[in-house]
């Protein structure tokens, strides 16, 4: 687009002759010339030069009248138009040569700017220049060379729209964290009788919550923003879920000064629902502003660990930008007038399709519910390996114990060094093993648990029971690489690939006779996750071993391939061990549980002292197999079963 400027005046009669003639010949379309190596073209270019670095004392300019301006005042205004984007100056482009008619030449230029998010914002001007006395060529300057919209006093201003976020969605497609009810609960200041007894009793009221809220509802600036509040105003304390305020509402309801207000905010189905491996979405923090500038701002919703965290970008989109002109307003503040010179609207975020089952998950968080350590249940299931829950028992909100612990697996991990001793034909179902109470190897003893002793009995029996010492005695059979085998062909070890982090085991391999000896028992230097546990037992239900999967969109590049199929009457003879693990052995308390269960029960040890133990049961029933894992869980029978059956009687029929 041509700017329209007046006439500069000149001092020189002559000059202002030949400039009204070429004006009128440039109306009528005559005597239009392109500039030679002495033409404006070096002028235009060094004010385009000086433009960007913000030095034009290489160039001539003078205004609309022909007034002559001081570069400086020219820089500083260039600088003041440019608003938000100064510290950015545009890529200026000379678009070919400048036409010349007599005294006055225009050029056309390419303004490009680079927004915030590499967002270009590009458009052509057009300069205009005229030849004074000395027969120099200089710059006609007015705000509309910057933008054509823009006049003397104006500012650049941007306005970044962020789009909506996308959701992560369960097994079915569906969001997982959608509008849910909360209460807002709060205090109105004139209505308060005794600030400190309230305080006092409402305090009592969130400690009744239960699962109880983490973090705790801090009161202690409570006194103080009731006194500094309006009288008739609605100071809010918390936003509990409906759920939770339905435990405390006969507690807290009727206290003086109490107001409720009912809302709806996007939310999970429970509070514990898979948190650690979701994450959280949160106002952007310091540490986001600071450690990524470029992509967020205050206000902006952030993805912090589990899956929103990992794909944070995915899911938020791409923001939108609009460029606007601002102008200074009372006070000085900018204010936007209204007129929009570029915009880029947001893109939307695109969802992440998991593989949870909202009812399995529901199961997996109110079995750990009552839990007061740390523990993990994930549940796989076995006839295509979809993680349908991932929960974890208290704790750090965002450790996501059930994928990424390293502990020793105790006699859980008896299913695989089975597996070994019946691929090798080492043992049978009813041939027999001793199972004394002791049993030394090296100079080390092993012992079982509560020094009980079965004497010569079936092998069944011996994994039923869980006996130590029959296994370590069998140990020598599997040979040095013959666990870690048994283990890599359930998966155990793999490169599994499933869109977050995994710990997918480590399997004591070679080592001394003391190390077998206790390795295939779950002890030594063995160590899994519930999740590598899960898969290892899915692939024992299966019959080979597939990689559990998490994510279905996007999909994982790299899964592990699946294994080979496992000789069918070891895994055969194994599942009826497992089957009378819960029907005669140590997980009986399960035997009443509707359906088939199968399963293993461990006890392991983590440090020196053999009365620290974790606590552990592997098993399956129907197409779910699952881990319970207890830190400093003690026996077994005590914590992981009972966890295991709060779950399975939670689960939905299959």
């Amino acid at each position: 687009m041509t700017l329209s400027y007046p006439r500069p005046h000149r001092a020189n009669h002559a000059r202002r002759a030949v400039a009204a003639l070429a004006a009128t010949l440039l109306t009528a379309g005559g005597l239009v010339a392109c500039s030679g190596d002495d033409g404006p073209q070096r002028s235009v270019d060094a004010f385009l030069t000086g433009w960007r670095n913000g030095d034009l004392q290489a160039v001539g300019v003078v205004d609309t009248t022909g007034g002559k301006l001081p570069a400086a005042d020219v820089t500083r205004e260039i600088k003041e138009l440019s608003g938000e984007l100064v510290g950015s100056p545009p890529t200026l482009t000379r678009r070919g040569e400048p036409k010349v008619t007599a005294d006055i030449a225009t050029a056309p230029i390419r303004v490009e700017w680079t927004l915030p998010g590499d967002i270009r914002w590009a458009y052509d001007r057009e300069l205009r220049l005229v030849k004074g006395d000395d027969d120099q060529w200089q710059v006609m300057w007015d705000p509309r060379v910057v933008h054509e919209q823009l006049t003397k006093g104006d500012r650049l201003g941007l306005r970044r729209d962020t789009g909506p976020r996308a959701a992560l969605l369960d097994v079915a497609g569906q969001p997982i964290v959608t509008p849910r009810p909360v209460i807002r609960v709060g205090v109105q200041p004139n209505q308060v009788t005794d600030i400190k007894k309230l305080v006092k009793d409402l305090d009592a009221g969130f400690k009744a919550i239960r699962p109880a809220l983490v973090p705790a509802v801090d009161l202690a600036d409570l006194p103080e923003r009731v006194a500094k509040a309006d009288p008739g105003a609605f100071v809010e304390v918390v936003t509990l879920r409906e759920e939770a305020y339905r435990q405390i509402k006969p507690r807290i309801y009727d206290l003086p000064g109490t107001k409720f207000v009912s809302d709806k905010l996007d939310l999970a189905p429970t509070r514990e629902f898979a948190r650690a491996l979701l994450g959280t979405v949160d106002p952007a923090q310091a540490d986001d502003l600071t450690a990524h500038p470029d992509r967020y701002v205050a206000g902006d919703l952030v993805g912090h660990g589990g899956l929103q965290g990992r794909y944070d970008e995915r899911l938020r989109g791409t923001p939108g930008l609009t460029v606007v002109v601002e102008r200074p307003a009372e006070g000085g503040k900018l204010a936007p007038t209204g007129t929009e010179l570029f915009q880029q609207k947001p893109q939307p975020g695109q969802a992440l399709k998991t593989t949870l089952d909202v009812a399995v998950q529901n199961a997996a968080d109110g079995a750990l519910r009552a839990q007061s350590r740390r523990s993990a249940l994930v549940a796989v299931r076995i006839s295509d390996g979809a993680v349908l829950a991932a929960a974890n028992g208290p704790g750090p909100a965002g450790e996501n114990l059930a994928f990424v612990a390293q502990v020793p697996p105790g006699s859980t991990f008896k299913m695989v060094s089975t597996l070994g001793l019946l691929n090798q034909g080492a043992v049978s179902l009813d041939g027999p093993v001793n199972c004394p109470k002791t049993f030394t190897v090296d100079g080390r003893s092993f012992k079982n648990s509560d020094n009980f002793e079965l004497g010569q009995v079936p092998f069944r029996t011996n994994f039923a029971k869980s006996c130590n010492t029959a296994f370590a005695s069998l140990a020598p059979k599997l040979g040095g690489d013959g666990l870690a085998a048994a283990g890599r062909s359930l998966g155990l070890e793999g490169p599994w690939d499933l869109g977050t982090d995994v710990f997918t085991g480590k399997v004591s391999t070679g080592g001394s006779q003391a190390e077998q000896a206790a390795a295939s028992f779950g002890q030594g230097t063995t160590l899994v996750s519930p999740l590598a546990m899960a898969g290892a037992t899915a692939a024992v239900a299966r019959g080979r071993f597939e990689q559990p999967k998490l994510l279905l969109d996007p999909a994982p590049a790299k899964p592990a391939p699946a294994g080979e199929q496992l000789k069918p009457e070891s895994v055969e003879a194994l599942r009826t061990m497992m089957r009378e693990v819960v029907t005669a052995g140590t997980g009986s308390a399960l035997k009443d549980v509707p359906g088939e269960v199968y399963g293993k029960t461990g006890t392991a040890e983590y440090d020196n002292n053999p009365a620290n133990t974790h606590a552990w049961f592997v098993g399956w029933r129907g197409d779910v197999a699952f881990a319970v894992f207890v830190e400093k869980g003690g026996a077994s029978t005590s914590s992981a079963v009972p966890i295991a059956e709060r779950f399975l009687r939670a689960l939905p029929a299959t």
